[in-house]
């Protein structure tokens, strides 16, 4: 007897607590239909430091793009016909199959060690094809100086400049601070467009006449002075040198890579089924 008044008793307790602390329910800001959107859905979308009314207005957006979202879908489910929807639903079955087993495909292929591309396999790569790796425009490699004319050290500058040596180092590393701009690493080869937009004195009508292999040349503009000396030139519908299209190159060769990975391993995952008797195909 008394073990039932005890049980009675802690469950009446239980009940009194529940009844005055009731399960926290999330709080909704808004209502579409049967659709409710949560206080804790939006945190986070107000970035610190925005204003007041700044964060008002992007709250309200957010919820009026969440209400125009869920009415449309309402819509849509009234008024598409029964196969229209069948088809839809057909393709978000197929779209999440594709992006299941692409995920996974990237993940073997990121984890497999053979996924680098050797020097070697490059130079081979582009001694073979190429004649496929041809210019789309003309290609440079040059070196250049932007600056005032003013400057106190335009004469020691200038010298260095166009009598450049590689011991010359700490001499560009002190004397850099007084230029606006500057490219000293004439081994790398750019396009026409970075160079127009670095030397506002060439355009593609008047190219020609400063694109000139080994010319060293002095411009003034607009108060600044440009020191430029080309040290080559590759034009149109040439063979693009090595260095240029290196990273192309292994970018190629590792999809190459990457896709044989991939053809091996469907090969292998289906070997695998029909050998573990998990796959077989009924005649």
């Amino acid at each position: 007897m008394n073990k039932v008044f005890t049980g009675l008793a802690l469950l009446q307790i239980l009940i009194s607590c529940t009844y005055f602390n009731p399960e926290q329910k999330p709080e909704a800001i808004a209502r579409v239909n049967n659709d409710f959107l949560y206080r804790d859905e939006i945190n986070g979308l107000v970035p610190p430091g925005t204003s007041k009314v700044d964060s008002i207005a992007l709250i309200r957006g957010f919820i009026d793009r969440w209400a125009s979202r869920k009415l449309l879908v309402n819509a849509s489910e009234i008024n598409l016909s029964d196969s229209k929807k069948a088809e839809f639903d057909a393709l978000v079955i197929e779209y999440k199959l594709d992006l299941y087993t692409k995920g996974y495909i990237e993940e073997i292929v990121k984890q497999s060690a053979d996924t680098l591309v050797s020097e070697e396999a490059l130079a081979a790569f582009y001694k073979e094809n190429k004649e496929n790796f041809r210019t789309n425009g003309m290609l440079v490699r040059l070196r250049y100086i932007r600056m005032q004319e003013n400057l106190p050290q335009l004469a020691a500058i200038k010298s260095r400049f166009f009598n450049y040596k590689k011991s010359d180092g700490k001499f560009w590393e002190t004397h850099s601070l007084h230029l606006k701009n500057f490219a000293m690493n004439d081994t790398i080869w750019v396009d026409m467009g970075q160079i127009y937009t670095r030397l506002p004195f060439i355009n593609p009508d008047n190219r020609d006449s400063y694109m000139i292999r080994g010319r060293m040349q002095q411009h003034e503009v607009d108060g600044d002075i440009y020191l430029v000396k080309i040290t080559d030139v590759i034009d149109k519908n040439q063979i693009s040198p090595y260095e240029y299209v290196k990273p192309t190159l292994r970018e190629v060769l590792l999809n190459k890579k990457k896709l044989e990975l991939i053809k091996k391993f469907e090969k292998d995952i289906t070997d695998d089924a029909i050998k573990d008797n998990n796959y077989e195909i009924y005649k």
